[in-house]
């Protein structure tokens, strides 16, 4: 990339040596070449940006995103689904398993690495826990690490065997792997729908309750116990989930979860009008459930924030909510639903930039000279329109799509690639 001197932006960057302080930032063949209260150059003719009013932070990363490659492409490719993420300020995202075949072993992994390189956005494999994701038979997970594998979980299917579970939790214990949990008992949620509570009563739809998560949830805690095995829950959507998590935690127990953006801002109230874009897994649930959810943020019980980016062909959207498929295209939203939910810059850059790495054990972007630039700078109070213009996904199952959103992405700087929003 060329050189790019950025201007009076703010950093965003706790425990930084410029963390709430405005400066300009000169980035040269992708490094960061000078930081300062004001940084002169010598060539008039390098692109300046105005940060003024603006935030710069470490590019966000996303633990849970779904790209539809291998065999799922007509959802989304690795192509569509990093333009998507970088128009969203992420860097890196962590991809879910669901694809046909399921990334199982050494061979979907490299396919997903080798298919990703010279990206602007890293992108790193999430490998199953079992072969098909049928969770019956344990998968090669030390392949899958030493090929790539980040994680390992089933995707949006969970792990119902407790054997198993606990299995993979030892297993991958040896050599330093982490288990991701989706955390539903399916003999509690019966296949249904939507969130059970005083709208599926009045919609007249069967319901999941908060207890198919929270039955999951306190049997993995155990299980992570016994095994001394560190885990992470994925979306997670209920109180009495946060209060399991946060218990264990008090115990010191090596846990670790996250919430999907989407979950902080709708509740089951918003599929009053049987929209199948408000269907999600784990289902949107109450005022009170949000609630809740935002205090497990901002208290630090909910690690990180997720996109949960599912899409899906119209064919599975457009029809009756009862047989449409799960899922939200949620990568170049989440900033705006956060700003909605009422966090805060700093809660912001924590539950996307810093969490997301350190639960991953990845290094987090270093923001000093002579570092390699991961950035995004972005802009809170400006307004975009969500439409098929500015749309970087294949899909477009998303209860906001068409609307004007509050807080947008100005660019996002990675392997030396730059990448500007219109």
């Amino acid at each position: 990339m060329k050189s790019l001197l950025i201007t009076s932006v703010k950093v965003i960057l706790p425990g930084n040596e410029f963390h709430q302080q405005q400066v300009d930032v000169l980035i040269e063949k992708g490094k960061i070449a000078q930081i300062g209260k004001t940084v002169k150059v010598a060539d008039k003719n390098i692109e300046t940006i105005d940060g003024a009013g603006k935030i710069l932070a470490p590019g966000f990363f996303d633990l849970h995103a779904n790209f539809g490659e291998p065999g799922l492409e007509t959802k989304e490719d690795i192509v569509t689904g990093t333009a998507a993420a970088a128009a969203g300020g992420f860097t890196g995202v962590a991809v879910m398993p669901n694809t046909e075949p399921a990334i199982q072993s050494r061979s979907e992994v490299a396919l997903v690495v080798n298919t990703a390189k010279g990206n602007i956005v890293d992108v790193h494999p999430i490998g199953a826990i079992s072969k098909k994701r049928e969770g019956k038979e344990l998968a090669e997970l030390f392949d899958m690490k030493q090929t790539g594998a980040v994680a390992f979980s089933d995707g949006n299917r969970s792990v119902q065997q407790a054997g198993l579970m606990s299995r993979a939790l030892l297993y991958a214990k040896g050599f330093d792997g982490l288990i991701f949990s989706h955390a539903e008992d399916e003999s509690m949620a019966g296949g249904n729908k939507m969130n059970e509570g005083a709208m599926s009563t009045y919609l007249g739809m069967k319901g999941i309750p908060n207890l198919a998560e929270s039955l999951m949830v306190s049997r993995d805690l155990y299980l992570a116990e016994y095994t001394g095995a560190p885990i992470h829950f994925a979306s997670i959507s209920t109180p009495e989930a946060v209060d399991l998590i946060k218990k264990a935690k008090a115990k010191g127990l090596p846990v670790t979860c996250d919430v999907a953006a989407h979950q902080l801002v709708f509740t089951d109230e918003d599929i009053i009008g049987f929209d199948s874009n408000y269907k999600v897994s784990p289902p949107l649930r109450t005022k009170g459930d949000v609630k809740a959810l935002l205090k497990g943020v901002k208290e630090g019980t909910i690690d990180a924030i997720v996109s949960q980016h599912t899409p899906q062909e119209i064919e599975f959207k457009n029809v009756e909510f009862h047989i449409a498929k799960n899922g939200i295209i949620g990568l170049q939203t989440v900033l705006p639903l956060l700003i909605r939910a009422g966090l805060n810059e700093a809660q912001i850059v924590n539950s996307l930039s810093i969490r997301p790495r350190q639960i991953l054990g990845l290094e987090v972007p270093r923001f000093e000279e002579g570092a390699t630039a991961n950035l995004v700078v972005f802009d809170l109070k400006k307004s975009w329109n969500f439409d098929e213009k500015t749309n970087k996904s294949k899909s477009k199952n998303s209860p906001l799509f068409g609307q004007k959103l509050m807080g947008a992405v100005e660019l996002v700087i990675n392997n030396n690639q730059l990448k500007k929003n219109d």
